[in-house]
């Protein structure tokens, strides 16, 4: 999919949420004076507008599991030429860490503060837990029956007995259990560190493979995108009425504040303590490059204009710029991993699903892992959200409440990878810089 034509795309799902919520809110105000026309405007969704739906949000599940699988898989079957950068490589991947690491904390705290999903009328909740077919108040049901979280219980989770029983899906949960899928994935990767060259080289073939397969499915799910968006918009909110509507402007304004929050406050500290320069002067620096990524909604479109700021612009070493920019256009997404924390959480509290502390702390770990293996295409974080759904027992058909407004919040969390990008690209540089200046001269030589 090229660039123009994921920007067209992205542009008809967003008119599609416009075309969707106005159509839905009209039905509800004629819908007063008019009782049976609401009425039949239910039936339609029901029998018509949710089967369209049910098609886009099925093919991205048909993904999950292979797709985590193989984006992690391959990610960590990568890293045995990073090792031999030595320290470079070992700073590089503890910043990209903490980036995303505090990234998914910010949202999520932002998600406890506002609670955007839990301002919906009870009412408006048992109604959206009806239009799931009961599943909602199944997993509500089955978080209040889990038993406190113990040393084995985390076992259980992690590995199972039956690992693919775990993931192949039960009644409750199609996606089945992710949580071990990532475990194993990591350890076939780290595996596969092992093996000899050839066919190590085998192996992450074929799984760049699965990889490309997988990512051409969500190419033509989101083409039914444009269609499958209004659809699912005008049933929910014809359905549950405007409380989702508010509570889903809440979430969007309270995504994209701690999404810049992150860039220009966190990024700044980080520029000011570890890099020792002006945030202020290094940003109008960057700008440029911001802009694009706002525009493009692409790392990989930014990359070219990434690389050639920093050297030029911003005194990084090209070795430097050229190992840790195009690291983190595939790795270091901080915007990403907020956002997919933040929707976990609002989805959870739509369906009125409390996720404890414990849970929470697991979320930001898993958010930062599935951060790693998204696709760098418009969509890509949706089978991972899904996944992450589906891990914390929440009905994964609930995404379907955010995709109209997802392609705001990707233009806003793309600007925040590669900013992020940038910034631990000037850090690594400066601690380069350092140790080289303190290693004897005969070692420099």
């Amino acid at each position: 999919m090229t660039a123009e034509l994921g920007t067209r795309l992205a542009n008809r799902i967003l008119w599609g949420l416009l075309v969707g919520a106005a159509a839905g809110g009209i039905t509800l105000l004629v819908g007063e004076a008019y009782p049976p026309l609401l009425d039949a405007a239910r039936k339609f969704a029901t029998l018509v507008l949710e089967p369209i739906g049910q098609v886009f949000l099925r093919m991205l599940f048909f993904v999950v599991i292979p797709l985590v699988f193989a984006s992690l898989a391959t990610g960590v079957a990568q890293l045995d030429r990073l090792a031999q950068l030595g320290p470079m490589a070992v700073r590089t991947f503890i910043l990209f860490f903490l980036n995303m690491a505090i990234a998914v904390t910010l949202g999520l705290v932002m998600m406890n503060l506002l609670e955007p999903g839990a301002a919906m009328e009870p009412e408006s909740r048992v109604r959206l837990m009806d239009e799931y077919g009961g599943d909602a108040a199944a997993h509500v049901a089955k978080r209040a029956e889990a038993p406190d979280v113990t040393p084995m219980t985390i076992v259980e989770m992690f590995m199972p007995r039956n690992l693919f029983g775990a993931f192949v899906g039960n009644s409750r949960n199609a996606l089945g259990d992710v949580l071990p899928l990532i475990l194993f994935a990591i350890l076939v990767g780290a595996a596969a560190l092992k093996l000899p060259a050839g066919r190590r080289d085998r192996l992450r073939s074929g799984l760049s493979l699965v990889n490309d397969l997988m990512t051409g499915i969500v190419h033509f799910a989101l083409r039914l995108a444009p269609y499958a968006v209004p659809a699912m918009i005008y049933s929910v909110v014809v359905k549950i009425g405007w409380d989702i509507v508010i509570a889903l402007g809440v979430f969007v304004a309270g995504c994209i504040a701690m999404m810049l929050l992150h860039l220009f406050g966190t990024m700044s500290v980080w520029l000011r303590l570890l890099a020792r320069r002006n945030p202020l002067a290094t940003f109008k620096l960057m700008w440029p490059v911001l802009a694009t990524a706002f525009s493009t909604s692409s790392s990989a479109a930014s990359l070219p204009a990434a690389l050639a700021a920093a050297r030029e612009d911003l005194g990084v070493k090209a070795p430097v710029a050229g190992f840790v920019l195009p690291l983190g256009t595939t790795m270091n997404m901080s915007g990403t991993a907020l956002f997919e924390g933040c929707v976990v959480l609002f989805v959870a509290q739509v369906f009125g699903i409390e996720l404890g502390f414990a849970q929470q702390v697991t979320l930001v770990l898993l958010a930062v892992l599935s951060a790693v293996a998204v696709s760098a295409i418009p969509g890509g974080a949706l089978p991972m959200v899904a996944g992450l759904l589906a891990a914390f027992g929440i009905p994964p058909e609930g995404i379907g409440i955010i995709l109209g407004v997802e392609r705001l919040l990707d233009m806003t969390r793309t600007m925040v990878n590669v900013g992020s990008d940038v910034v631990t690209t000037i850090v690594v540089d400066r601690f380069t810089k350092l140790e080289h200046a303190t290693e004897p001269d005969a070692v420099r030589a």
